[in-house]
């Protein structure tokens, strides 16, 4: 069930931009885990979550092929569980949302484009299908619909306030956003004080359980969602974004997530961000305390502009423009080597307190996500140029870079130069699928040069890279049964 959250009157009704939702595929991932004992918070949970339980427990003892299905779900459950069950449910979560919808539940990308934590636990996947259809959930997902859209119900009018005041303080509608959306599910199968929220290239979503009769965490939704509204305006001023460049080297020994402190883009939007926030707490005196004592706080965790951007925020109250316009002149104001004297003399917290959103830069593997496009499109005199460029610049992954170099050598029969670029790729990469597919290439050329030995050896570590990774095991596997014979015409 989708609740449309039209808080702009410029989102169509009939493709919401902004949503409160469900999901068959969310439910059947959690439901999932539920059954292999995953149980974090289950006394505080909605009383739904119980009883989905119990009747899935049912459904499991009635069938011996069902039972041994869970067994072989649940044994690879249990050997990727994290010793911090917020970070196994978050690794489900991201598995989730880049899952298609049941009876299917494959991958809506490739395996190399799931987000590192999805990777980890694909392993789920195979079964999950399985699973899905043993243990009947689709009835039970049926015969739960009236109680998962009353949550949608029961939400609906607090989430869209708090959306339509965002928007309002900024003077930004979200409707001017278009091909983007901002998604927040609801499913009690979680733990109701995790919030799990994502961005998907240009698609935000947050993924709350609700406890019962308890009101939402707001301000983690809200956090979301100015990211999605704020993050696209790093884009539109990437020189004076690089102006700010050297603020880096001020927080490089601040307690904070370490993309803040590589990419300016990310630190200068979450600064932006901090400061919103702050000057829209609660009013009257003791919050103000509250709003110096938050803005304080973000500095010393190393968000050391916020202080600039709360005080640049009573002009832009005060100002008919919105946030579009004002950013601009925000950014061309700042003084950065005013910035950089205050930000040493910073005594820098030893904690941060950890970011919501599982974000990447807007800019981050641009280079190298073309250059990719331009090799699957047989350009590789494109591809090898963008990937080079990536190299040169130490601007993207290395070991990607690399991969995609050896790729184009491959294609052009250059095959000593690919075996350079493979063994390279090697040294640098630290993705799963690069290293997995660079020691199969590498296994693939050895057979070719009649060196098996070398090639069983590629194909043995390509095995234990690609363990999550069912298309390089496969591959793996097969180099290891019978050395490489290649077909009239082969792509990967």
């Amino acid at each position: 069930m989708v609740v449309s959250l039209l808080v702009s009157s410029g989102i169509a009704q009939n493709t919401p931009k902004v949503s409160l939702d469900t999901s068959e595929t969310l439910f059947t991932v959690l439901t999932a885990i539920n059954a292999c004992g995953y149980d974090q918070e289950l006394g505080a949970s909605d009383p739904l979550r119980g009883q989905i339980r119990s009747e899935v427990g049912k459904n499991i003892n009635q069938s011996d092929a069902t039972r041994e299905t869970v067994k072989l779900m649940c044994d690879s459950y249990n050997d990727r569980q994290q010793p911090d069950p917020s970070r196994t449910l978050a690794q489900y979560v991201s598995l989730a949302l880049y899952l298609n919808p049941p009876p299917a539940l494959t991958p809506k990308v490739k395996e190399g484009d799931l987000p590192p934590d999805a990777q980890t636990v694909l392993g789920l996947v195979p079964l999950l299908g399985k699973f899905y259809e043993q243990a009947g959930l689709h009835g039970i997902w049926v015969r739960h619909q009236d109680a998962y859209q009353g949550l949608s119900r029961r939400y609906h009018e607090p989430v869209s306030k708090m959306l339509f005041d965002t928007e309002i303080y900024l003077k930004l509608p979200s409707s001017v956003y278009l091909g983007r959306q901002f998604t927040v599910y609801l499913d009690p199968m979680g733990a109701p004080a995790q919030i799990n929220a994502r961005n998907y290239g240009t698609d935000y979503f947050v993924v709350i359980s609700p406890a019962e009769n308890a009101t939402l965490k707001m301000e983690q939704i809200r956090h979301t969602y100015l990211h999605y509204l704020l993050d696209p305006l790093a884009l539109k001023y990437p020189t004076a974004i690089k102006r700010l460049d050297p603020l880096l080297e001020s927080v490089r020994t601040a307690p904070m997530d370490d993309g803040f402190k590589k990419d300016t883009s990310l630190l200068v939007t979450e600064c932006l961000i901090r400061a919103i926030e702050a000057r829209t707490s609660p009013g009257g005196k003791p919050a103000d305390a509250e709003r110096e004592k938050a803005v304080e706080d973000s500095v010393q965790q190393g968000f050391i502009l916020t202080r600039y951007f709360y005080d640049a925020l009573a002009s832009f109250e005060k100002d008919p423009a919105g946030i579009r316009n004002a950013f601009g002149d925000m950014l061309g104001n700042v003084e950065v080597g005013k910035e950089m004297k205050k930000a040493g003399q910073i005594q820098f917290t030893g904690q941060a307190s950890p970011e919501l959103l599982h974000l990447s830069s807007p800019t981050e593997g641009k280079l190298l996500i073309t250059a990719q496009e331009r090799l699957s499109a047989g350009d590789g005199d494109a591809a090898q140029k963008l990937a080079q460029e990536a190299l040169d610049e130490k601007s993207e992954d290395a070991g990607r870079a690399l991969f995609i170099l050896a790729q184009v050598a491959t294609s052009n029969g250059d095959m000593e130069g690919a075996r350079g670029y493979f063994q390279r790729a090697l040294e640098v990469a630290q993705e799963p699928k690069v290293v997995a597919w660079s020691h199969i290439y590498l296994g693939r050329i050895s057979d070719l040069q009649e060196e098996r030995d070398a090639a069983l050896e590629h194909y043995r570590a390509a095995l234990n890279a690609g363990a999550a990774l069912p298309e390089a095991k496969a591959a793996a596997e097969k180099g290891i049964q019978q050395p490489y014979e290649p077909p009239s015409h082969t792509q990967h």
